[in-house]
């Protein structure tokens, strides 16, 4: 299975409840596709770089999934159909390069805490 990360720009404008149900069908459409949601993001309503529809603002909303390629595709055409969805964007992830960015970071915390070496050294300078 492979790792998506699908974002949306909503409409301002649709009501509250609306909102909802059209988040709801995102994630509905990704279990019946036999796809797995791992997680959801909203940031709420954030001004945009430039106007699109008119609009100088939007809710920002991620999702976060597993599942085959037909999920996007899906996805985007029912996206095509909602004049309430300003924009989107659907990129797939690399699930090894997530774990290499978490052990980088984790080392790089490691040697923050270790300090200087008494040597004189920075952590990772090699020794002549």
């Amino acid at each position: 299975m492979k790792h998506y990360e699908t974002g949306l720009l909503i409409a301002p404008n649709l009501s509250e409840g609306d909102t909802e149900q059209l988040i709801g069908q995102v994630a509905e459409v990704i279990s019946q596709r036999e796809g797995k949601l791992v997680k959801q993001d909203r940031w709420g309503k954030r001004r945009l770089a430039y106007p699109i529809k008119k609009f100088n603002e939007a809710l920002y909303v991620f999702f976060y999934y597993e599942g085959r390629p037909d999920i996007p595709l899906e996805l985007e055409r029912r996206f095509k159909q909602t004049d309430t969805v300003l924009r989107y964007l659907t990129l797939q992830k690399d699930p090894e390069e997530a774990v290499r960015r978490k052990r980088k970071k984790e080392k790089a915390e490691e040697a923050a805490e270790a300090g200087p070496d008494r040597s004189g050294q920075e952590p990772g300078e090699e020794v002549k």
